[in-house]
């Protein structure tokens, strides 16, 4: 203890030097928003470097198992094939990363993963270089996983469904009855349903879906199965545990949504100006 006391005392001038420095650059960015968005950025780069070597050596560890869910995702895309009408020719060679409609699919990986907090993230190794933007939806086969909330060129962050802040519209697959997908920040396996109106029909082991209301996720996703389900106290809404498809654990690969007519749609349910 003495030699610590001791080398503080020599080095006085230089910690308190560096002390200062500290809280100047702090006070700096705190107090310009230029300098506090130039360091948030660089913050991202670093950390999303940090991830994503790091998420290497985890992602060689778990190869076993990202193989057998890319076998079993291509044996369904196989099935879907083979069962598509005859008469039904494609005309020409769609680009791997793009499907004709209104949503287009971009592949990414997970280089973090939360799922220990009450608001919990994810880091893709994907970003605006890669048309990556706010607001897109992230998949896997199995299904949902959260929306992205932050981007810079070269990494995103996603808004995970275990966090507070998420709220996504989900359905009823037998019906259009829908409600509020949230967590309450308990068990990363299970999320709830709420606002679902006591006349649904709803039944353990239904499964639930992603609804028609969404501007970021199409509709039919697979979200998870009804664990439970009880009635609030005014006995008009039901609030339902939701055992998810998705190990959210253990995410690795997914798939980044963008709905390419959402902005016209959202310009349209704008109330008009007065």
């Amino acid at each position: 203890m003495q030699q610590i006391f001791n080398f503080l005392i020599r080095n006085k001038n230089s910690i308190l030097f560096l002390f200062l420095f500290a809280v100047s650059i702090f006070l700096t960015v705190q107090n310009h928003s230029f300098h506090k968005s130039r360091f948030i950025s660089s913050a991202n780069w670093v950390t999303g470097g940090v991830y994503s070597w790091s998420n290497g050596i985890n992602t060689y560890l778990n190869l076993e198992e990202y193989n057998e869910r890319l076998i079993t995702e291509n044996n369904q895309l196989r099935n879907i094939i083979s069962n598509m009408n005859d008469s039904i020719s494609i005309s020409k060679q769609l680009d791997s990363t793009s499907f004709e409609g209104d949503y287009i699919f971009r592949p990414s990986r997970v280089i973090n993963n939360n799922f220990a907090k009450v608001d919990n993230y994810l880091t893709l190794n994907r970003g605006e270089n890669s048309g990556i933007q706010k607001e897109f939806g992230v998949i896997t086969s199995q299904g949902i996983v959260g929306i992205v909330d932050r981007v810079n060129n070269k990494y995103s962050r996603v808004i995970s469904i275990l966090n507070s802040r998420s709220r996504i519209n989900a359905q009823l697959s037998s019906t259009n009855h829908f409600g509020s997908l949230v967590w309450n920040g308990e068990d990363p396996n299970i999320v709830q349903l709420i606002d679902v109106p006591r006349q649904a029909p709803v039944q353990k082991g239904d499964t639930i879906i992603t609804g028609g209301r969404s501007l970021i996720f199409p509709e039919g996703l697979p979200i998870g199965s009804i664990e439970d389900f009880t009635l609030d106290q005014t006995q008009s809404y039901y609030t339902i545990n939701i055992k998810l498809f998705n190990d959210m654990t253990n995410i690795g690969y997914v798939y980044v949504i963008e709905n390419i007519n959402k902005d016209e749609i959202k310009e349209l349910q704008e109330p008009d100006e007065q």
